[in-house]
């Protein structure tokens, strides 16, 4: 009787072994906006030219150079940039809904570019999500905007 509780108590010792190691991926940093910004950085007004066209207000804002290469999860909502009607491959994240489409882009630091190889569904433009990856401070620029940061993307999360 004592063999078999021996052989059961190393038995159960081995799977929660592979549980603890099975779940090695570690936790995202949960990053906000305003921790994207180094202190006392000031973004300029958006100014608006003779022909009413607004411009980015701040298209080579500093960046934290600490962020860089950290695992994150950021919330925000997406901008989709390439992709197909099912999958989105690149697109901008940004703080608040209609930037960079109703309302001219926030500084280059408050922007994330983010790709995902494989691409992911985006079900709903409208709501707010949480993006997790590593994330970088090599900058980006394309029509829409100037970006600041990059983020190699692993998972699209409901924002609760």
């Amino acid at each position: 009787m004592q063999r078999v509780m021996w052989g059961l108590t190393l038995w159960l010792l081995a799977i929660t072994s592979i549980g603890l190691f099975a779940n090695t991926q570690p936790q995202p940093k949960e990053l906000y906006w305003e921790d994207m910004v180094p202190k006392g950085f000031v973004a300029p007004e958006v100014t608006v030219d003779h022909m009413n066209n607004m411009t980015q207000a701040a298209p080579n804002a500093p960046v934290l150079a600490e962020l860089d290469g950290q695992y994150v999860k950021i919330p925000g909502f997406v901008v989709p940039l390439e992709g197909t009607a099912e999958l989105t491959t690149e697109f901008l994240l940004v703080p608040y809904f209609g930037a960079c489409i109703h309302v001219p882009p926030p500084p280059s630091n408050q922007i994330v570019y983010v790709t995902f190889k494989d691409g992911v569904p985006i079900d709903n433009l409208y709501d707010a999500v949480w993006i997790v990856g590593k994330l970088s401070t090599k900058g980006w620029s394309g029509d829409i905007a100037t970006v600041g940061y990059r983020l190699e993307g692993e998972q699209v999360l409901a924002y609760e």
